[in-house]
């Protein structure tokens, strides 16, 4: 069987997957244990912009309103605000833009500081996804062993949470325990990629524009090399945190087929650049689809 096959696979390769891949108009789906949770790392910025562009719509919130972010701050990041040395002046339509496309994890947390985490989770359960959990800030995401270390000593932090997890999907570092870390499943995910890019209770603007902003997504070594072609639309968000790397998309077809995508792991390899890796993972994620397109 094509799932048993990849499993081993991904085995292999030391990945631990959950995988899941579901045609948006006919509800046919395939995966890899699905329901398994995962700390979900980045993939926490599309719960938080659909809870503040949800705000911006009902006009709780303002789009155009200035927010001054000042420089050394506990949130940091490779690339965006975090590296900015003087203090500045973003509208939250910006901040939206760099969390999501980006990935700048000062922008998200001070998108967090207006819409806290309990209310983005109460915002995914009024919509009825209840696999995914908010429950804290990017910055926690920055408290990692890793960031202790030098940077030739990161494969320690790797060893730490490989060898730190429980069965129980607990774990001794706190960002990858799934009780006390933003979590969510692969179902989960697809869900939510459901209900924006077929909403039903979501308001169709609110929708439209997080769908724009997956789209325009600047992180694209991960799965984006296997759905990105000339005759289809490839619209994701990534999220890694030591071990875990993350991607959730949906691949939209000229000729009108859409497939959610999502697929969670785990390394058990202590080493932070992993190409393979990431190649496998894509790979796996499109013999899901191609199956599933033929069948």
């Amino acid at each position: 069987m094509i799932t048993q096959r990849l499993q081993t696979e991904l085995e292999q390769a030391g990945l631990q997957a959950s995988l899941l891949v579901r045609d948006l108009n006919t509800g046919h789906e395939i995966g890899i244990d699905p329901d398994t949770e995962y700390a979900t790392a980045s993939l926490v910025k599309i719960p938080l912009a659909l809870a503040t562009l949800e705000r911006l719509h009902q006009g709780e919130l303002d789009g155009t309103t200035p927010v001054r972010v000042e420089p050394g701050g506990p949130t940091t990041g490779p690339i965006g605000l975090g590296r900015f040395r003087h203090p500045a002046t973003v509208a939250v339509d910006d901040l939206l833009y760099l969390a999501m496309c980006l990935s700048d994890n000062v922008a998200a947390d001070t998108l967090f500081d207006l819409t806290p985490p309990a209310r983005t989770t109460d915002v995914l359960r009024a919509h009825g996804i209840h696999g995914i959990t908010v429950r804290h800030r990017v910055r926690d995401l920055n408290e990692t062993p890793a960031e202790r270390l030098a940077p030739d000593e990161t494969h320690l932090a790797h060893t730490l949470a490989i060898q730190a997890a429980s069965a129980g999907r607990g774990h001794r570092i706190p960002q990858l325990d799934v009780t006390r870390a933003n979590s969510g499943s692969a179902r989960a995910h697809v869900d939510l990629l459901q209900a924006l890019w077929k909403p039903t209770t979501i308001h169709p603007d609110t929708a439209a524009r997080l769908r724009s902003l997956m789209a325009d997504n600047v992180i694209r070594h991960r799965l984006a090399p296997e759905f990105s072609t000339d005759a289809s639309t490839w619209s994701s968000k990534t999220g890694s945190v030591l071990n875990h790397r993350h991607e959730v998309g949906v691949v939209e077809h000229r000729g009108g087929e859409a497939y959610a995508i999502a697929a969670l792991t785990a390394s058990s390899v202590p080493a932070r650049h992993q190409p393979a890796a990431e190649a496998l993972i894509g790979r796996a994620a499109r013999t899901l689809r191609d199956h599933l397109r033929a069948t």
